[in-house]
């Protein structure tokens, strides 16, 4: 779920992707059962259940779980599920930084979990707002590039407020306000265009390059915050050029 990085179809093979399928899962089911918890368990009267939902089942989540997660959010069940998002800033090797988002039922653990993942893996925690300022929160609505052009996608979603399409290695990714990315998806749903996800994320608005080394130590910080239970998304400024990707292929 790493935010915004062109590498992750090299770097996440297809058994780390079915190793973390379940991890994935849990981030919708939670988006479920916050909605649930604010609007109840009725789809038509909640328009953000039925998105967080919608969302669930785009990503094959499957209907058992979104049915528990609806009535443990509302409450059917007897649990109390009560969810604080929280967002770490982290310094990670040569200059690069990256923003952690959690949503937790225990801030205590999450923050343990966070600063040890960090402190372990080559990363430091940076205060709030150190880190902050080098990403702009943005809607971001990634789908595949085989079988569309640049030309197509922005046609059919200009009008409905997207800013910036571009190419990231194997997708395309169309960028726009966070208020405006439910008309974006629409957009692309009634062009007949298929999509893969639509999030708000931190975008980086500036690059740093790693070596080697430092690629090294980012996926392993990147690999240990992702594991956590806790942690929803990790966005970073890191880009890394093919040929830095080629060396880490040979070790």
């Amino acid at each position: 779920m790493a935010g915004h990085s062109k590498w992750a179809t090299t770097k996440h093979k297809k058994a780390v992707i079915d190793a973390r399928r379940a991890k994935a899962f849990a981030k919708y089911v939670k988006g479920i059962e916050v909605a649930a918890r604010v609007g109840g368990p009725d789809l038509d009267g909640n328009p953000a259940l039925e998105l967080a939902v919608t969302k669930a089942k785009k990503q094959s989540v499957p209907n058992d779980n979104i049915d528990r997660a609806i009535k443990r959010g509302a409450g059917l069940t007897g649990e109390v599920i009560e969810y604080t998002e929280i967002i770490y800033e982290v310094r990670g090797p040569q200059g690069s930084a990256l923003m952690v988002e959690c949503l937790t039922d225990n801030k205590n653990r999450a923050a343990a979990d966070v600063r040890t993942a960090v402190t372990r893996n080559g990363g430091t925690m940076a205060d709030s707002g150190s880190v902050a300022f080098l990403f702009n929160r943005t809607g971001l609505v990634r789908l595949p590039a085989e079988g569309h052009t640049e030309d197509d996608i922005l046609m059919a979603v200009l009008d409905a407020g997207a800013e910036e399409v571009m190419q990231s290695g194997d997708s395309f990714e169309i960028l726009c306000d966070p208020s405006d990315l439910r008309a974006v998806a629409t957009a692309l749903e009634e062009a007949g265009i298929e999509y893969d996800t639509d999030e708000m994320e931190f975008v980086a608005t500036m690059k740093v390059d790693l070596d080697v080394q430092g690629a090294k130590t980012y996926f392993h910080l990147e690999d240990a915050l992702e594991d956590l239970d806790d942690v929803q998304s990790v966005y970073s400024n890191v880009d890394i050029a093919p040929e830095v990707l080629a060396q880490l292929g040979e070790d």
